[in-house]
């Protein structure tokens, strides 16, 4: 059994600069002031159009981002529209697999500081019975998508997630919000910190928390 941190990778190559300006060629359709365009105008542009609440200039570029999280977050991850989802499968996936290591791996859950040593060992041992239990039914015979249904919210996963930036900005209002489920909050607030360090103004004014 293995205890894991949950994390994000971003999957796309992020130039910020390079991607105002692909939004502003596209926005500037609309007004057809192309001849504006200049070296340093995007910026501004851009912001403009987000003030305003013209958003949908947003959905011409997208952003592939991998959650390596527990099964809990995952589910509330796939709520997000309009996204494409790939995520590993508990079907298909056979944990007793040399590739997995012969063992299931876990996300640490964010409050597991707060616990004691005691409900930490109860916790611990729960998991580990979980993983004895999935391990005796693949042994007698049980196929994964059979054997997984012993399988907690805890289970590690992977989703890899592909959003436009009108939709991110929508997942990072819901999701980095104080409102929000803390593990997936986490993700949110740790994603939304990488965006705005690659990505000029499109979540400028997304504070989170």
């Amino acid at each position: 059994m293995k205890l894991i941190e949950s994390k994000t990778i971003i999957e796309t190559e992020l130039n910020g600069r390079e991607i105002l300006k692909h939004l502003e060629k596209a926005g500037r359709t609309a007004y057809k002031s192309e001849n504006l365009i200049t070296y340093d105008s995007a910026e501004q542009f851009i912001k403009m159009l987000i003030n305003k609440g013209h958003e949908s200039i947003l959905e011409h570029f997208s952003i592939t981002v991998r959650f390596i999280c527990d099964r809990g977050v995952s589910h509330e991850l796939v709520r997000s529209r309009i996204a494409s989802y790939t995520q590993e499968s508990t079907r298909y996936c056979n944990y007793a697999k040399d590739k997995f290591g012969n063992e299931l791996t876990f996300i640490i859950p964010t409050f597991m500081g707060d616990l004691s040593v005691e409900a930490f060992n109860i916790f611990n041992k729960g998991l580990r019975d979980i993983e004895n239990v999935y391990f005796t039914m693949l042994d007698g015979g049980a196929k994964p998508e059979e054997a997984r249904a012993i399988l907690p919210n805890a289970l590690k996963t992977e989703v890899v997630t592909t959003m436009n930036l009108r939709s991110w900005r929508h997942f990072f209002e819901l999701r980095a919000s104080k409102y929000a489920h803390p593990d997936i909050r986490k993700l949110a607030n740790d994603l939304l910190k990488d965006f705005k360090a690659n990505i000029p103004v499109i979540f400028d004014d997304i504070k989170g928390v």
